[in-house]
């Protein structure tokens, strides 16, 4: 045979064609089902007094779909969902999408303007909403331009339940579903599953949206990463609505572990949660386990197993994991945007730190990490020229992402989308370093984000709104580190002439205007440190607020 025709012969190994019999589009979707055929009677979620086995909840999620079905919604459609972390938005994470439909899980700590912009960007046909939360919903229902249908939960655990916003609560809707409905798979893994937004690095919401295949990989990753074993009593102190809950509720379905539902928690009841399901893992942010190791000992009940906890955000404390590691909780931090699903990067540990000191521990700790097994690329990388940084440990670098388990994009914003995706990589906007043995650390934020409580706040946003105030002449916003929140906006003004408010009326100005978690904790008076330009020096005031 001549050179050319050893060219025309084909690869034997490419004439094998995709078919339904070898080629399925990934969804986590399929991870319900089998969790209902292989283990029907096993608990899959407790909330107070009501307990479903999976068999229940994939009838639940299957009259949802149905019910929705019959009303209209389908495949790009957007059902969005107020809720705590109860029954019905666990449910919606598998009824919304089998409709072929997105889910749009809303901040409850957002104010009704932000949730109204989420509400009419997104592109709302449904709105299932908890009655605690009939307030700012309610504001927010008046500043759209149309009517959507609204559901109501009506949970018997909430603090308080106000007014019926809707046509029909929860359960009347799931008795309009069929338990048998026949539900389909996505005919593209690349359609989206859901829409989360985020405040971004500027004051405006971004909608990030996810689609199945990279669902699918994150819930596995969560798995093997955590090395979860099969059946996990997991209890929720992470809010479902924030990035899926890290995809931990398609991650339950996947080893048939039981969901823990509580509305709101302290570090009492997290311990008495514990006591009473045998806990094992559960996830938070640092002020979290700051409530856990200091609730009192006469208000926790004794544990003999082993729970994990999954963290993120700042790195715990030393002083807070060794009280953590002495009172039976094994920490594990991870890292992560909203943009890739929640935690796709781990502190992935080694038996033999376990002998270093705690401080030394705590150090290893506080680095973010190495990759998820289902993330393909990690890498330190000067913005400009996009050349990786030197593994030392010194050289300063954007953390970039790469693969699977980066969103498909922002929804309506090609142009951050393109920026977001420069050079081919996901830029997070945080600038670390890597170290020699490869694992990734943050040194800083290069977009101002301030983490309170686990919750990203846009310095942006709170300076557009204290420029507002009629007394500042120019605010400044920076991160002061604090003991239980990790971190608070600390507000830097300078005042026109004749004005001399108080540090309680600013603050009070900006809860009248924002979500009281976004609110500055600290407000200084005086002149703000400006380049020769006029921008503001914001590392100046970080150095100063941490000094505070």
């Amino acid at each position: 045979m001549t050179a050319s025709a050893e060219t025309t012969v084909a690869n034997p190994f490419e004439q094998l064609p995709q078919c339904a019999a070898n080629h399925q589009a990934l969804t986590p979707l399929g991870f319900i089902a089998r969790a209902a055929l292989v283990y029907p009677d096993r608990t899959s979620v407790i909330h107070g007094a009501r307990r479903y086995t999976w068999a229940q909840s994939y009838d639940r999620c299957r009259r949802l779909a149905s019910a929705l079905h019959r009303r209209g919604v389908g495949t790009g459609d957007t059902v969005a969902v107020m809720a705590a972390n109860t029954p019905e938005i666990f449910e919606a994470h598998f009824g919304v999408p089998m409709t072929g439909a997105v889910l749009n899980t809303l901040n409850s700590r957002l104010d009704a303007p932000a949730l109204a912009f989420c509400l009419r960007h997104g592109d709302a046909k449904v709105l299932i909403t908890d009655r605690e939360f009939a307030g700012p919903i309610g504001e927010a229902l008046k500043h759209l331009d149309r009517d959507i249908l609204v559901i109501d939960i009506d949970d018997d655990q909430a603090r308080e339940r106000g007014p019926k916003l809707g046509a029909l609560d929860y359960e009347a809707l799931l008795a309009e579903g069929d338990p048998a409905f026949a539900w389909s798979p996505p005919d593209d893994e690349w359609r989206a599953i859901s829409l989360n937004y985020t405040s971004g690095t500027t004051g405006d919401p971004k909608g990030v949206v996810y689609h199945h295949r990279g669902a699918y990989l994150t819930a596995i990753g969560n798995v093997i990463s955590w090395q979860m074993p099969p059946h996990p009593v997991y209890l929720w102190t992470l809010p479902m609505f924030h990035c899926n809950g890290w995809c931990f509720p398609w991650t339950l379905a996947a080893v048939a572990g039981v969901s823990v539902c509580q509305r709101s928690f302290t570090g009492e009841s997290i311990w008495q949660a514990i006591g009473e399901h045998r806990v094992t893992h559960f996830c938070g942010a640092p002020i979290v386990l700051n409530m856990v190791a200091n609730t009192p000992a006469d208000r926790r009940p004794k544990i003999s197993h082993t729970v994990q906890v999954m963290t993120a955000a700042a790195p715990p404390p030393a002083a807070t994991l060794e009280e953590m590691q002495r009172q039976g909780f094994r920490v594990t931090h991870v890292y992560g945007l909203t943009e890739t699903y929640g935690p796709s990067v781990v502190c992935a540990w080694h038996d033999e730190w376990n002998e270093l000191p705690i401080e030394e521990q705590a150090q290893l700790k506080a680095r973010q990490g190495v990759p998820y097994p289902n993330l393909e690329g990690l890498s330190v990388r000067d913005p400009l020229t996009m050349a990786p940084v030197p593994d030392d440990g010194e050289t300063i670098g954007e953390v970039m992402f790469q693969g699977n388990v980066v969103m498909k994009g922002y929804l309506k914003d090609p142009m951050a989308t393109r920026v977001a995706f420069g050079g081919g990589w996901f830029h997070s906007g945080d600038l670390g370093v890597r170290h020699p043995d490869g694992y990734v650390q943050l040194r800083d934020r290069s977009k101002d984000i301030i983490i309170s409580g686990g919750e990203n706040i846009s310095s942006i946003e709170v300076e557009n709104i204290l420029h507002k105030h009629p007394a500042v002449l120019l605010a400044a916003v920076v991160a002061r580190p604090d003991d239980k929140w990790g971190e608070t906006p600390c507000a830097f003004i300078e005042l026109k002439d004749g004005f001399a408010p108080s540090e309680e009326e600013i603050i009070a100005f900006c809860r009248s205007h924002t979500a009281h978690f976004k609110c500055p904790r600290t407000v200084i008076f005086g002149e703000v440190p400006k380049t020769s330009t006029g921008k503001v020096q914001k590392f100046k005031l970080r150095h100063q607020a941490k000094e505070l």
